[in-house]
């Protein structure tokens, strides 16, 4: 039989896509909502200012980022340890119970905001234990040839899933303000039920199931430090997002300044998702192969121009416009990042370096919502934005030189990294 020539044609690859789609969905949807939920309660319960609202913001970005820096070293020994299927199944049934939670209290019109923040954290501190468990099963389930392509197929999900979870709870939201939350309640269900369905995964090396849990954790930071070209692709997303990122925001420009309510937000979140999402069809046919650093360098200094674009625009097609081209040169980035870690990490250590890959990930986007937060507070929601669309651009300049490794990259191949593995 012949050896397949897409992961699509691997009925496990089917059943992980469905999961991971059904549960970008569910996550994505509730943070828009959370967010949007808790910026009105700032405005309206709390009588805060436009600035006072935003810092706001600012801080539920915190509230999700402390228990991402604590539990993530854990959550990749976890993945690393144990069967990745029950720990990504576990930690989606957890994030269930906290949609029921969250639907139960909007429903009954509970209007606080230090319960937002404890979901919020709640949601975080799950979410860290699904993404390097969601990250390291898909190299164990398709032949390392079709490792790019489903990388892109990988994103695809995520990035649909951005796209139809933001606009759909935005217009759900309207409708009820509990039936988004329903709504989660089900997806994770599907996401968890497709998962448990795939095939037993091959178990972890005994050496590693033996290894001290904090020399694994040492371990994973390690392989990270030692080579070059992802120290320096890791550091470079992370701190242009910290700078760059204006998601946060979003609420302050769908309500006081674009004045399009909770639908346009969830356009606005949605739209990004749209551009990554095209982005990833495209590279899942033609995947990236040469002059990749370069190619991400260009990629972020894109990102940052949008960035300001979209601060500065005060029509709302445009403003679509830019945040679509800004989700495409993002999604160039994720990708030669992901392909970088998945082909070249060996599989006792994909869930440790997953998760130090995605702590910095998600410590961009968290972080950058408190910074976002705090330069709005002082600057205004435009400036905030202007100024750190700009700073990402200099930081990419910054990077190009700290990091010389990344303009000379060619391809994927392991030129500058070290093994050491634990």
């Amino acid at each position: 039989m012949s050896a397949p020539s897409s992961p699509l044609a691997i009925p496990d690859y089917r059943r992980f896509w469905l999961a991971r789609f059904a549960g970008v969905i569910a996550t994505n949807g509730m943070v828009v909502i959370i967010g949007y939920q808790l910026y009105d309660v700032a405005r309206g319960e709390y009588g805060m200012s436009i600035a006072q609202a935003a810092f706001q913001l600012g801080l539920l970005g915190l509230a999700q980022f402390v228990p991402l820096l604590l539990l993530t070293p854990l959550a990749g020994v976890v993945a690393d340890r144990f069967d990745r299927r029950y720990v990504a199944a576990s930690s989606m049934s957890v994030d269930l119970c906290i949609a029921l939670g969250l639907g139960i209290v909007t429903y009954m019109q509970v209007r606080s905001l230090p319960l937002l923040f404890v979901f919020a954290a709640l949601h975080g501190a799950v979410r860290v234990f699904q993404g390097p468990a969601m990250s390291a099963i898909a190299p164990n389930i398709v032949p390392q040839a079709l490792i790019p392509k489903a990388i892109a197929l990988n994103s695809i999900a995520w990035q649909a899933g951005g796209v139809i979870g933001p606009a759909a709870f935005g217009f759900l939201f309207a409708s009820s303000r509990a039936l988004p939350y329903w709504t989660s309640m089900a997806l994770l269900v599907i996401a968890a039920s497709s998962i448990m369905s795939l095939r037993t995964l091959p178990p972890p090396p005994e050496h590693a199931r033996k290894a001290h849990p904090l020399a694994q954790i040492v371990g994973g930071f390690r392989f990270v430090w030692n080579d070059r070209f992802l120290l320096g692709c890791i550091t470079l997303d992370l701190f242009a997002v910290i700078l760059g990122g204006a998601t946060a925001l979003f609420p302050v420009f769908a309500r006081d300044i674009l004045h399009v309510g909770p639908e346009g937000l969830g356009q606005m979140r949605a739209a990004p998702a749209l551009g990554a999402a095209v982005m990833a069809l495209l590279l899942s046919f033609r995947p990236l192969e040469h002059n990749v650093g370069v190619k991400m360098l260009i990629a972020v200094a894109v990102y940052g121009a949008a960035t300001v674009a979209f601060g500065i625009s005060r029509n709302f097609p445009l403003t679509l416009g830019f945040l679509v081209i800004l989700g495409a040169a993002d999604m160039i980035s994720v990708f030669i990042r992901s392909s970088l870690i998945q082909l070249n990490t060996p599989d006792e250590m994909r869930g440790r370096v997953s998760a130090t890959s995605g702590l910095a990930v998600s410590a961009s986007n968290e972080l950058g919502e408190m910074q976002s937060g705090l330069a709005a507070a002082l600057l205004g929601a435009t400036g905030a934005v202007v100024f750190g669309g700009t700073a990402a651009i200099v930081v990419t300049i910054a990077w190009a030189r700290l990091f010389p490794e990344i303009r000379r990259a060619r391809t994927f191949a392991p030129q500058y990294r070290q093994r050491e593995t634990v």
